[in-house]
């Protein structure tokens, strides 16, 4: 695999070079592989509340920073700076999951007799490597880094190039707030180095948020080593909307689902059926609303769409878009509406319908501002059209019966099934996916139990 010396983020704003951070070489990543390893013996034998409390104030400062992360993130990955950084999230997230810490990392006492003493401890993977997306860099990334730290593990963070300067800013805040220097570091890493330290058994366990090949290649470079991975892949989360749906929340929540991001969310909204009577209004209300979308420079306060994250991505739904055209769909979004649509970064947000699942647009990743609406008839069809995927990680459901929808979403190929929401992460809840979404589980309690290990003791008296 070919080496990089240098890692450039490339702005969707203006097409240009807007960061560039130096590769580590073989031999400095091994080092700190090292050190992280030595500080985190130490780290460990820090007591939980401790560690807990040190966490913590890194994340309360992070979110000091966001005069300085939100226009960033807009020059890095195109999200308009109306909507603010991530910290809200952040905060959920890693206060649920240091709730949480006692209970998940408590040990399970089998017998406490005068004869024995059995139990079962969770004890820390050693050192973890996240490796983070660009699309959500700090929710994402909070996801894993938070429990790691919190179990007692050192952690490298390896961000996506999109998101060249994220790591920075939490590396900055979890060091000022007292965790250890090599206890949490910041890498810049290429695809080949990754790949190295992972097949050379540098992490206890890696946790990666990308592509389905990404997470292939982490497999590949993990084989032999039995080295734990967690993965969190593609995804093409469907939406379905039942005749007694609350159709204005399901047009407003959906449509967003699908769009906010420049429709660029793990578990956005890529696919919506919606029953035959409610077909027509619910078309007509979702043009309406992504009509009055206004595309353009993310930096400025009126922009409710920004440009993709790379012209490539955006190209790739372009592709998506006119494949289905050519195939027979119909593209309801005028696009002179949208004159700022470069056909580069910056794109057009189109809902298409009579589309079928012989259109790429219905059955691989779009990952961008376009959705296809089908018609059908009862939930069967509707059940075999979201089965009908390689993916599964999220299903939106939407009616007033929640037996009803409890009953369908245990057939549902798919890791979390929503009624009357969709794309948000419930940290009290496991984040994890099926097919070729991937394995693992994040958050909850069974979060704390991928960044660690049981260890038993039967001890006789």
């Amino acid at each position: 695999m070919t080496r990089t010396t240098m890692l450039d983020c490339i702005s969707p704003i203006d097409g240009q070079v807007y960061a560039s951070r130096p590769v580590l070489s073989s031999k400095e990543a091994f080092a700190r592989v090292e050190g992280a390893n030595i500080a985190q013996r130490a780290w460990a034998n820090v007591p939980l509340d401790e560690r807990i409390a040190t966490v913590m104030r890194g994340i309360e400062i992070l979110g000091t920073y966001a005069d300085d992360i939100v226009p960033k993130l807009a020059w890095q990955m195109g999200r308009p700076v109306r909507y603010g950084g991530e910290h809200s999230g952040v905060l959920e997230r890693a206060s649920r999951m240091a709730e949480l810490a006692p209970e998940a990392l408590a040990s399970l006492i089998i017998e406490d007799s005068a004869s024995f003493e059995r139990r079962i401890e969770r004890t820390a993977q050693g050192v973890v490597l996240v490796v983070a997306p660009w699309n959500y860099p700090y929710m994402t990334a909070i996801n894993t880094i938070v429990p790691a730290l919190i179990a007692g593990n050192a952690v490298m963070l390896k961000h996506a190039t999109q998101t060249l300067l994220v790591g920075e800013h939490i590396e900055a805040a979890m060091h000022a707030a007292g965790v250890p220097k090599d206890v949490f570091q910041n890498v810049f890493l290429d695809h080949a180095l990754t790949a190295e330290l992972i097949s050379q058994r540098a992490f206890g366990f890696v946790n990666f948020t990308g592509s389905v090949g990404g997470g292939q290649s982490m497999e590949q470079a993990a084989a032999g080593t039995f080295t734990q991975l967690g993965l969190e892949l593609g995804g093409k989360d469907p939406g379905y909307v039942m005749a007694d749906a609350n159709l204005p929340a399901a047009v407003d929540t959906l449509i967003d689902g699908a769009m906010f991001n420049a429709g660029q969310c793990c578990c956005g909204i890529e696919r919506i059926y919606v029953v035959e009577s409610l077909f027509d209004q619910f078309v007509e209300q979702a043009v309406s609303i992504v009509s009055d979308y206004k595309l353009g420079n993310p930096l400025e306060e009126s922009t409710t769409l920004g440009p993709m994250a790379h012209a490539r991505f955006a190209q790739h739904v372009r592709e998506q878009t006119q494949q289905a055209v050519s195939a027979g769909a119909t593209a309801l979004i005028d696009t002179a509406l949208f004159p700022q649509d470069d056909k580069g970064a910056y794109l057009a947000p189109q809902i298409l319908v009579n589309v079928d699942h012989n259109m790429s647009v219905m059955r691989e990743e779009s990952f961008g501002p376009v959705v296809g609406i089908m018609k059908v008839r009862d939930d069967e069809q509707a059940l075999q059209l979201m089965n009908d995927s390689r993916y599964g990680l999220t299903a939106s459901l939407w009616t007033q019966d929640i037996e009803r929808a409890a009953s369908l979403g245990r057939r549902i190929e798919t890791g979390t099934v929503f009624m009357n929401r969709c794309d948000y992460l419930d940290p009290s809840l496991c984040w994890t996916g099926c097919k070729d979404t991937g394995r693992g589980n994040g958050l909850s309690v069974l979060g704390f139990h991928s960044v660690t290990k049981a260890k038993s003791f039967h001890l006789k008296k």
